[in-house]
């Protein structure tokens, strides 16, 4: 990186202080050979399938079988509703391959931090990872995983509802259960990525042939048919582009991961363009499936319309749905936690985050602490009452930095023109996307100031946190002695070391 390394927070020297002298013999054997052939890196694992299955199985969650009626309430007919989607297909795809060039020309994990600190400098990343780490990871993976508790539990209790300690036991084992896979091992969470991708686009499959079987037959009138009275409106339109574009998520998890790609400068714009096609495909045809055999005055009556759609179509077989709409939650679960993991690593590698989270388990060579950072605010947020509402707030924060990672490429094309850049796409493309961001982003203030305005505090929480915990360097030596014996204490704990490949 071109700018100077910024202080660790805690950690570092006080390691060899008085305190810390004394460690256990079981300090030292945690400490890998130079010798050793099998040093302690995160290895190159991600090959160009688990690549398109960490797209593919992070972007289609649960949103598109539970309840795909933000954009048809936001547009109010289903000819505006399918052409926002179709436009917010293409939209990711040109922020997926402005993506791609950032992540083959500047090969480092991190994704949209990495990017922003590479272009920007360190206070807008660390922003960047500050507010993905205490708010938007933590209540994105919770409301996936109550997705989840919820639709698997479904089948036991149908026709009556889940009782409420049920979904979120349940939504617990689940989240325990994706820590553990991830902690454990690398291959193990990519191989159920590819396993999980299969049955969510089987389950696609499931809705979209029936669809359109009724659409051959003829099945047309509720095409022409509005939603509601109220017309188009500019204000609205922010807030069918948030639904369409949380929808289509999920394109940039790829880079969260590029130290670990096999040959990332042909499989990253691979895997990100095959993904990209098939997931837009895929949306547009369920979407026209649902169109086909609901009203769109039932599709926004219903809680779960792929629940709805099967139960119309499919009769008993209706009672599978639940399951695969848990398994895409269960994927998607998997492969955020995987990705996300991978950027609170490298911001700790920067000093931006605590020492301890740079680590690598010794033998299964996994960011253990990266990962279980996230177990207990997860946990935690399933007993937020209106989880939904704090995503809500933070939507513009997700494309705000994202666009700026974005016109980090065009400033980046300016400032070092020489870079390597193995794939490179038209400027007009990062442009359109990064203006696009802003002022959607801008518009909604207009449209939903409070929510945004409530998002907007609790970024700038960021800037008083990067410089009590990143600049100020003069910490009473009492702290910094506590902190680099709580580090020592957890690598004991955890058989965790740092990475032999970025050691000073």
């Amino acid at each position: 990186m071109s700018t100077s390394p910024v202080p660790v927070i805690y950690g570092g020297d006080d390691f060899n202080s008085d305190t810390c002298g004394s460690m256990p013999s079981k300090a030292d054997s945690l400490q890998p050979s130079q010798s050793s052939e099998d040093t302690v890196v995160l290895k190159k694992k991600v090959n160009l399938l688990r690549g398109i299955s960490i797209i593919i199985g992070t972007i289609i969650g649960a949103g598109i079988f539970i309840s795909p009626k933000g954009i048809l309430q936001h547009t109010g007919t289903v000819p505006m509703a399918l052409a926002m989607w179709a436009a917010c297909g293409i939209l990711s795809l040109f922020g997926a391959l402005s993506y791609a060039e950032l992540g083959t020309s500047i090969p480092k994990s991190g994704a949209h931090y990495t990017y922003i600190l590479e272009a920007f400098g360190p206070l807008s990343a660390f922003v960047r990872v500050w507010v993905e780490l205490i708010i938007i990871r933590p209540a994105s993976t919770a409301v996936i995983s109550l997705a989840f508790g919820q639709y698997v539990m479904q089948p036991l209790f149908m026709p009556c509802g889940v009782p409420e300690i049920a979904v979120k036991i349940t939504t617990t084992i689940g989240i325990t259960a994706i820590m553990y896979i991830n902690s454990m091992s690398v291959s193990w969470s990519a191989r159920l990525q590819i396993c999980l991708t299969f049955f969510k686009l089987g389950a696609i499959l499931i809705i979209i042939i029936p669809g359109m079987v009724l659409l051959f037959k003829g099945e047309t009138h509720n095409f022409h048919q509005p939603s509601h009275q109220k017309e188009v409106s500019l204000s609205g339109l922010p807030l069918a582009f948030y639904s369409g574009m949380y929808a289509y998520a999920g394109w940039f998890y790829m880079n969260f991961v590029t130290e670990e790609v096999e040959n990332p400068e042909k499989n990253i714009p691979r895997a990100i363009c095959i993904s990209m096609v098939v997931v837009t495909v895929c949306y547009i045809l369920t979407n026209v499936a649902y169109f086909a055999a609901m009203s769109p005055e039932e599709i926004l009556a219903s809680d779960a319309v792929a629940v709805t759609f099967a139960e119309r179509l499919m009769g008993k077989f209706s009672v599978a749905v639940p399951i695969f709409v848990a398994l895409s939650c269960f994927g998607s679960m998997n492969g955020g936690i995987f990705s996300v993991a991978r950027m609170f690593f490298v911001a700790s590698r920067e000093g931006h985050l605590p020492e301890i989270l740079s680590m690598i388990h010794v033998r299964k060579h996994t960011p253990l602490p990266a990962v279980i950072v996230l177990y207990p605010l997860t946990v935690l947020m399933l007993f937020v009452s209106d989880l939904y509402s704090l995503l809500n707030f933070l939507s513009f924060a997700r494309w705000l930095f994202i666009g700026l990672a974005v016109t980090g490429l065009i400033y980046l094309r300016h400032k070092r023109p020489d870079m390597h850049r193995p794939f490179k796409v038209p400027l007009f493309i990062p442009v359109f996307f990064a203006l696009t961001c802003f002022f959607i982003v801008a518009l909604s203030l207009y449209s939903d100031p409070i929510n945004t305005g409530i998002g907007c505090a609790i970024t700038l929480t960021g800037i008083p946190a990067y410089y009590l915990f990143v600049v100020w360097d003069n910490k009473p030596k009492w702290f910094r002695r506590l902190m680099g014996s709580m580090t020592r204490t957890l690598q004991i704990i955890l058989e965790v070391v740092p990475s032999e490949q970025h050691k000073d």
